[in-house]
């Protein structure tokens, strides 16, 4: 338990601190430079996989299907960035952001024909549910903000997952790990290119922007750990996706963010959803014969 803690807390912190970065760095510049802060994570992985590489044929496929997830993340992080860097409540948007399980999992129904159990359609129902409550609007418009600047998120880390759910079929979970974090590092050089810099960037800003890489790569870092221990997926993975009960209220004391009832409401709505949908049937075990 003490490495998918540690993994809910990098997470946790992760979300929040673009928030901090405020104004500082755009969104594509927020990404090429946290990337430095996720090089250390990327080179222990670089070394363990590199003890493995031998005892494991290592599936081309799996490789692309990795790099492919790695690559649509880091346009899911744009994403994430920009909205909270338009002034949008962070306590809203991680809690919306954070259902992109939904995305994986309905791609993995329609792509993979696998089935939803009770409990991942009670989750589905409950995602629908915090999206109502967060999008309802006094003013007659259609889609709240904060709905409409979570959906891309949603949708592209939901992606993301799907394809790194099927790369970890040719691949073992470090290699898919190391695979998909090293995708970030061919988009911060494109972004970095492309991106105009800013005439100067504080202590602080670097301190916030290389956290903001590191604590989302120690993130999956300790998720790994906390598999090669023997965890549970059943108990590991929804514990890991209700990183909101750490970002919620450090939103709320830092930023000093008010949320009323209907907002508290979809929050708790969207983490029961989040710990509905991670839930997987487990594998009925085989009873060997006596024979």
């Amino acid at each position: 338990m003490l490495w998918t803690g540690l993994a809910l807390a990098s997470w946790g912190i992760w979300a929040v601190l673009s928030k901090g970065l405020g104004d500082a760095l755009t969104a594509e510049q927020s990404q090429v430079l946290s990337t430095l802060g996720l090089l250390p994570i990327l080179l222990f992985l670089a070394v363990s996989a590199r003890g493995q590489r031998g005892r494991q044929k290592v599936s081309r496929r799996g490789m692309a299907l990795a790099f492919a997830g790695g690559v649509v993340s880091c346009l899911g992080n744009l994403t994430y960035y920009g909205a909270l860097a338009r002034g949008e409540k962070v306590a809203a948007v991680v809690s919306l952001t954070a259902l992109y399980p939904l995305t994986t999992i309905l791609l993995a129904v329609v792509l993979l024909r696998e089935r939803l159990n009770r409990i991942q359609l009670g989750g589905l129902a409950l995602s629908l549910v915090a999206i109502w409550l967060f999008n309802v609007q006094d003013d007659g418009t259609l889609l709240s903000r904060a709905v409409v600047f979570a959906l891309p998120p949603i949708l592209l880390w939901g992606l993301s997952g799907f394809l790194q759910k099927v790369a970890t079929n040719d691949l073992t979970g470090e290699m898919a790990a190391l695979i998909y974090l090293g995708a970030f590092v061919p988009v911060a050089v494109i972004l970095g290119l492309r991106e105009p810099w800013p005439a100067q960037v504080t202590p602080r800003t670097w301190t916030l922007v290389l956290a903001l890489g590191f604590f989302l790569a120690f993130g999956n870092l300790a998720i790994l750990a906390a598999f090669a221990r023997g965890g549970k997926a059943a108990v590991i993975t929804p514990l890991s996706g209700l990183y909101p009960l750490i970002s919620v209220p450090v939103a709320v004391f830092l930023f000093r963010e008010k949320l009323g009832p209907r907002e508290i409401a979809g929050i708790f709505c969207a983490l029961a959803s989040v710990a509905a949908l991670s839930h997987e049937t487990p594998s009925p075990r085989r009873i060997p014969s006596g024979d």
